[in-house]
């Protein structure tokens, strides 16, 4: 098993990628800690677009486990519309879920991470943050949000022994789906991309940081 010991937090942790993250993760030997929009068995409760529901959970996470080796920023959700019918509402909640939030969880847990000289974090990204998809303006700019995000922070903890990727999937079994392309086919199971992000966790060498993997053809 690869991840005996550690500790991983996944954020939509309750379905989709994220049950399949916490579900390989837990074979794997890992400790999870979970959190989604809404409690399910054995995910916490969290909104991650809100800063006092991040502290809490964060809060909670480091009494109950202490330091995260794994975090992994998978919540989201998505809205189809096209720009000029997007509601103001909805483009808050869109890049609030899956930008803001990955902020919020990223400087929740940086601090003690840095201060212990290593630590992988991943961002679920999106074909969406490398492309363009009509109807889905608000998606496709958090995702590029998140994809320069990662970049960017990549910079910033080089030197302290952290790395952080993304992973930009193509179209995989989820409700998501079926909300932003519905009729689509997908290529790709949760399941595939939680094997992705089980080689960022585990067996990427630490040089690989500031990277998007592509999985998507």
């Amino acid at each position: 098993m690869k991840l005996v010991g550690q500790l991983a937090v996944v954020t939509g942790a309750s379905r989709g990628i994220g049950r399949a993250i916490v579900e390989l993760f837990e074979r794997e030997g890992a400790r999870v800690a979970g959190c989604a929009r809404h409690a399910a068995d054995g995910v916490d409760a969290c909104d991650v677009s809100r800063g006092d529901d991040v502290a809490r959970f964060a809060s909670l996470v480091k009494e109950r486990h202490g330091t995260p080796d794994i975090v992994v920023n998978n919540a989201g959700i998505v809205v189809r519309a096209e720009l000029d019918g997007l509601q103001e509402s909805a483009w808050d909640e869109v890049v609030g879920s899956n930008l803001k939030g990955t902020f919020l969880i990223t400087r929740a847990f940086l601090p003690e991470m840095r201060a212990r000289g290593r630590g992988r974090l991943i961002n679920v990204a999106s074909i969406s943050g490398r492309l363009g998809t009509a109807g889905l303006t608000a998606y496709c700019a958090a995702k590029h949000g998140v994809v320069g995000l990662t970049r960017a922070l990549a910079e910033e903890i080089r030197a302290d022994g952290l790395c952080v990727n993304a992973i930009c999937p193509g179209s995989v079994d989820t409700d998501m789906l079926r909300v932003g392309m519905p009729g689509s086919e997908p290529r790709m199971t949760p399941g595939d991309v939680a094997r992705v992000a089980l080689f960022l966790a585990a067996d990427a060498p630490s040089a690989l940081t500031g990277s998007c993997v592509d999985i998507f053809g």
